[in-house]
């Protein structure tokens, strides 16, 4: 991969780690609940989720996901699901800034966030099929395969990893300013219905789209 293609790619990657998403969702939901610190721990979910992915395309089980429907739509529903589910659970949470900032909040596990934004990008097919269709263009297939999809997969994992942790952090300073139950309680509803509302937008997805 020259470097002027490496470029490129990075900006691309720019662009699809800040566009809107289940993972922003994710991100700005952890970093509501709970602060900056312990809600980062959702990316390093969620970049596990793209690593996975680009393995997926790499070794070709991403193609079938592409040209199988059985397949795309059983790991799509999958996917809904997980979303749908999410989302009632946040619109479901009643938790407080003061209750964070006190500790009388019973925090999630790290280990909780971390699977949950593996979850999210890996069980996204919507993801696999975007790569199978973007990666292939910066690749050159007279050169050895794996570096490339390497310097890929670290890139968008790089780019990723500062975006959600823009996102975690915004949502972390709204908490901050939320002091009043009613707010914090809108914003839990809100961020539940944005989840809802991304599983209901996977599940209209469709292959070549």
């Amino acid at each position: 991969m020259s470097v002027s293609t490496w470029l490129t790619f990075m900006l691309a990657s720019w662009a699809i780690s800040f566009s809107p998403g289940a993972g922003a969702i994710s991100a700005m939901s952890a970093g509501l609940k709970h602060g900056f610190r312990r809600g980062y721990w959702n990316t390093a979910g969620l970049i596990a989720g793209i690593l996975f992915q680009f393995v997926v395309v790499g070794v070709g089980l991403g193609a079938l996901l592409a040209t199988s429907e059985t397949a795309f739509t059983v790991v799509k529903m999958l996917g809904v699901a997980y979303l749908v589910y999410l989302g009632v659970k946040q619109f479901r949470t009643d938790a407080t800034p003061v209750a964070v900032e006190t500790g009388n909040l019973a925090l999630e596990p790290i280990r909780t966030l971390i699977l949950r934004g593996f979850l999210i990008n890996a069980s996204n097919p919507k993801g696999t099929v975007f790569l199978l269709a973007v990666v292939p263009q910066f690749v050159d297939p007279a050169a050895a395969l794996a570096p490339q999809y390497a310097a890929m997969a670290f890139t968008l994992a790089f780019t990723d990893t500062v975006a959600m942790g823009v996102y975690t952090l915004l949502a972390a300073k709204v908490l901050r300013l939320l002091r009043s139950p009613h707010h914090i309680r809108w914003m839990n509803r809100s961020f539940g219905a944005l989840f809802v509302l991304a599983g209901a937008f996977l599940a209209t997805f469709r292959r070549g789209v």
